[in-house]
């Protein structure tokens, strides 16, 4: 693949976590930069990380792994359905809180965020079967930088919103998981 096919692939593999990256700022408003930074730093990270490991895989346990790959748009669903789940019913219990509350996401919660929306790009790795390992490496890390820039900017855009919206801004939050997830599974 030629350098402007990765970053518009990276671009189109960094949508879903741009998403989440948004929601997470609607949720907590007035989240510090330390945190925004490390929202977008756990996508860039799961970004890299897991078309290196669809390169491994192709490469080692292709036979395991292709039994595996139908499963793989269920497993986003069922978590972005339990994070966006939670966050909705926080946002239903609130719903005629005017101030705003910060609730900082937890790791666990970011930790699941970044494994379901970067497991599409799990399946990068296939695309990238005849690279040598540095050649995956650069690709990869592309993707992770671009995923980086794209998740900062949505944060800061959730955030801005987040303000407006007050109480209301976990509901839109948990719906924008909820439907991510079921974009990722039928679409």
């Amino acid at each position: 693949m030629e350098f402007i096919s990765i970053v518009l692939l990276a671009i189109g593999l960094a949508m879903d976590a741009f998403s989440v990256s948004m929601a997470n700022g609607l949720t907590d408003p007035k989240m510090s930069h330390k945190r925004s930074f490390l929202i977008a730093a756990t996508f860039c990270g799961f970004q890299i990380i897991m078309p290196l490991i669809g390169w491994v895989c192709i490469h080692t346990i292709v036979g395991y792994f292709t039994k595996l790959q139908k499963f793989i748009p269920w497993i986003a669903l069922i978590l972005l359905l339990y994070i966006g789940g939670k966050m909705l019913i926080e946002g239903i219990k609130n719903w005629s809180n005017t101030e705003i509350e910060s609730k900082p996401l937890k790791i666990r919660e970011l930790m699941i965020q970044g494994v379901a929306t970067s497991i599409d790009a799990l399946s990068v790795g296939f695309t990238i079967v005849d690279y040598n390992a540095v050649e995956a490496l650069f690709s990869a890390l592309l993707i992770g930088i671009t995923t980086l820039i794209i998740c900062l900017f949505g944060v800061q855009i959730g955030k801005k919103f987040g303000m407006k919206l007050a109480g209301k801004a976990n509901i839109l939050g948990g719906l924008i998981l909820i439907g991510i997830g079921i974009k990722i599974c039928f679409f």
